[in-house]
């Protein structure tokens, strides 16, 4: 949760990373529609980013952990059973953003095609896009991931060291909230994130 919007340096720019600066201007609050994607690693703090962004935007939150378990209350975690899952996350979205309403996406959506998908969705109701990734620094995401109880995630530290070296590379512009501090230093990176302009 610590204050470094990936940067703000010639680097961050460099990998497609927008700064504070530039940011606010492109995820500004939308008066309607807005599909925000929260993505990242397992225990990296995807939900506590995704929940001050919904207060933001007076937004609708989707969680694939919750919509996995509404549709598969004894989940195996099997591909076909994410494909459904991802398949009604952007389903719930499309219909939020068709009535003018933003939808937070939180999950890990490690695959890029996923990404794009999400991004098809905004484009096809035409309402603005934008990509959160939360970065956390390893050693305080195993100790969080050890300590949470009562979370719908069921990711382990095994998971996590799985998606770390599954997780498909972010390609394109996209907002960084960096999660290793504390939570009002993240507040304070998605509130100049989500600035109202």
């Amino acid at each position: 949760m610590r204050g470094n919007a990936s940067a703000g340096s010639a680097e961050g720019s460099a990998r497609g990373v927008s700064t504070p600066e530039e940011s606010v201007a492109t995820s500004a609050r939308a008066t309607g529609g807005h599909v925000v994607v929260v993505c990242g690693l397992p225990g990296a703090g995807k939900t506590t980013v995704a929940e001050r962004i919904t207060d933001r935007l007076d937004a609708t939150r989707l969680r694939t952990d919750v919509i996995r378990k509404e549709l598969f209350p004894d989940p195996d975690y099997t591909d076909a059973e994410s494909e459904a899952v991802y398949d009604e996350l952007f389903a719930r979205c499309r219909s939020l953003v068709a009535d003018d309403d933003p939808a937070v996406l939180d999950a890990t959506f490690r695959e890029a095609a996923k990404r794009s998908r999400a991004r098809g969705v905004s484009e096809a109701v035409d309402v603005p896009f934008s990509l959160v990734e939360v970065t956390c620094e390893d050693p305080v995401v195993r100790e969080r991931i050890r300590a949470r109880t009562d979370d719908a995630s069921d990711a382990d530290v095994e998971v996590y060291d799985m998606y770390r070296d599954l997780f498909e590379p972010i390609e394109t512009d996209h907002l960084v909230v960096d999660n290793s501090g504390s939570l009002a230093e993240t507040r304070r990176q998605v509130d100049r994130l989500f600035a109202e302009r």
